[in-house]
């Protein structure tokens, strides 16, 4: 079973859990490490022999154009991960279309190829902003990967599919891949657990993650799709002072993530989301 391997190019400071405490026009303020961090990681998929996909920031794309260009040379997909990084649900369907038109020119301008997937902010694709499908329908993309569907204070539809499967919106199909999980079942509690990717990879002990992928693959027989951040395998990145429930999820583990995508890279086939998805 071939799974998705995606990466999100955002650096430390634009990510939802600090954004009471640097605002976008702040960005510029802070030194950027998205480029040596996303380098770090395109060499260690030359190390595996492993293709992903990066849903990169538009923000990021037009400061380091050059970054761009090399993960599309090494023969990795490009996908949008928005402009500005705002969540999908704080905005108007035309500033919505507005920053994805934005950055989905600007990253088929750097690697001269269509860009296909999307990727919300924070997986801020929710039941309140749907509408947004619709929008990237006409825009072109033909997949996205932005539904998480378990309950959190941030993003996810609960009780949403969790397979690849295909979306009717009134501006015709899109593909969706959501964010992969493990069903939990203990006496009458049902729920479904976050096991592929980011903080909750940072949390969990890694063979409890690589025992779900395993049993998704082969009693599911289905693909999972992981994902993590250039800014992850970064910690020595600078300190923001925010709140404790902030800190805890960004800052937890940093030190042992790269470990961890090593073994499951070292465990499991990867290719991109859209390698995946013509599979299924």
């Amino acid at each position: 079973m071939i799974n998705a391997l995606t990466i999100d190019v955002e650096d430390y400071f634009q990510v939802t859990a600090f954004e009471r405490q640097i605002k976008p026009e702040e960005w510029g303020e802070y030194p950027l490490r998205v480029e040596r961090n996303t380098l770090r990681i395109l060499d260690m998929l030359d190390e595996f022999a492993l293709k992903a996909t990066f849903f990169v920031l538009g923000w990021v794309a037009e400061r380091l154009p050059a970054l761009v260009k090399e993960i599309s040379r090494r023969g990795h997909e490009i996908a949008c991960h928005g402009y500005g990084h705002q969540l999908v649900y704080r905005l108007s369907p035309q500033e919505f279309r507005q920053d994805i038109s934005r950055a989905k020119s600007l990253l088929e301008d750097l690697c001269g190829e269509r860009v296909h997937g999307y990727r919300a902010p924070s997986y801020s694709i929710t039941t309140r902003s749907l509408w947004a499908l619709d929008i990237l329908v006409e825009e072109g993309f033909t997949y996205d990967s932005s539904i998480f569907p378990i309950t959190h204070d941030i993003y996810g539809i609960p009780g949403g599919k969790r397979f690849p499967h295909e979306i009717s919106t009134h501006a015709g199909k899109i593909r969706e891949f959501p964010i992969s999980t493990f069903p939990l079942k203990v006496g009458w509690w049902k729920s479904q657990l976050p096991i592929c990717g980011g903080g909750y990879l940072r949390l969990f002990p890694v063979a409890l993650v690589a025992r779900a992928i395993q049993a998704i693959n082969v009693t599911e027989k289905q693909p999972v799709i992981v994902y993590f951040h250039p800014w992850e395998i970064d910690p020595a990145q600078p300190r923001i002072r925010a709140g404790a429930k902030s800190c805890f999820r960004h800052y937890l583990n940093l030190e042992r993530m790269e470990l961890k995508v090593r073994h499951l890279l070292d465990n499991f086939s990867f290719s991109s989301a859209r390698e995946v998805l013509s599979r299924t």
